[in-house]
Formats: structure tokens, sequence, C-alpha cells
């Protein structure tokens, strides 16, 4: 009898464990938590009835350097809304001190932790975003970055949908997990 090594094995494992762990397109969100620049705390639950983009971006990254501006004129012309977007840089070695002057800039904050592995890069790329519904449900999850029109015509539609009631809600948070 052959025998299957270790490190197979648990290459097999991870490998078929590792998209079930994934956030995925109409499927309920994974919980998170994640804190903000200005020292603000989010979750899912507390962001429900609202629509939220996760933008995973680098500061080398051509595309995410067109990509923030575009979102951030967006994000300031449907102010009050509903949408919130959260920037997550992918370099852990940036000071703050160099991204605080792009925070304040901003409309939307620049996250300074994230609590959470179902949302990483996909394809190791950057950009990545995620965005979820006004009900926690997945509605985008892709590499490549917006472009005004593209960032338009995925979340326009998204905040002329009405928010669920508060137990509808809370149902979907329980199924979800």
């Amino acid at each position: 009898m052959r025998l299957i090594s270790p490190v197979l094995l648990a290459a097999l494992i991870l490998s078929a464990a590792a998209p079930a762990l994934a956030a995925k397109v109409g499927q309920p969100a994974f919980p998170f938590k994640l804190k903000t620049f200005d020292g603000h705390t989010h979750t899912l639950d507390s962001l429900r009835g609202q629509v939220v983009v996760i933008n995973y971006w680098a500061t080398w990254c051509g595309p995410c350097k067109a990509e923030l501006p575009a979102m951030d004129a967006y994000v300031r012309q449907h102010e009050g809304e509903g949408l919130r977007v959260f920037a997550v840089a992918t370099e852990n070695s940036v000071p703050a001190t160099f991204l605080k002057p792009l925070a304040a800039a901003l409309s939307f904050p620049l996250v300074a932790r994230f609590s959470e592995t179902h949302y990483g890069l996909i394809g190791n790329a950057v950009p990545t975003s995620y965005v979820i519904d006004r009900a926690g449900i997945v509605r985008y999850a892709k590499a490549g970055a917006f472009d005004a029109a593209s960032f338009d015509a995925t979340i326009t539609p998204l905040l002329a949908e009405r928010a669920p009631p508060p137990i509808a809600a809370a149902q979907i948070a329980s199924a979800a997990h």
C-alpha cells in the first residue's frame, strides 16, 4: 500500500477547503470587523442595510491610483444614499504617516486593520473589490480596477434596492453561518 505524504495530504485538504471559505457572489457575506484610520470600528452587522465596498489597493498599483479617485467622486455624488466604501492597503510596511494625507483627502476611510480571511485578494491581484448589498449578499467579487462607468453600473442598481426589514436581515445573518 502506498502512503500519501503529509505535505501532499495537507495541500489537498487546504486546496479543497480554500474555495469554500472565500466570499462568493450570490452568497451571504461572511462577518467581518475592520478598524479605520480614524479609529472607528465597523462590522458587517453594523453596516447592514447599506451597500458595502471592500477595496484592496496598493500604493505602487497604477490602476488603483486611477480607481480610488473614481470611487471617491461617486461616493461624494451619492452621499447619504447608504454607500460605505472601505479601502484596504495591501502593504503592511507602509507607515501610517504616509497614508494619513490620503485618508484625509478621500470621502471614505482607509482601513488600518481588517480581521477577516474570507475577503482576500483574488488571484493575488490588486485591485480586488467585494461589493455587499443591503441584505448582506455578496454581489460582486473580482480582481481588476473599476473606472467611473463600471463603478456606477455596479453600485447604482444596488443603491436603488430597498434595505430588508431588520427581521429579514437577522435571518440572513443566521442562515449564512
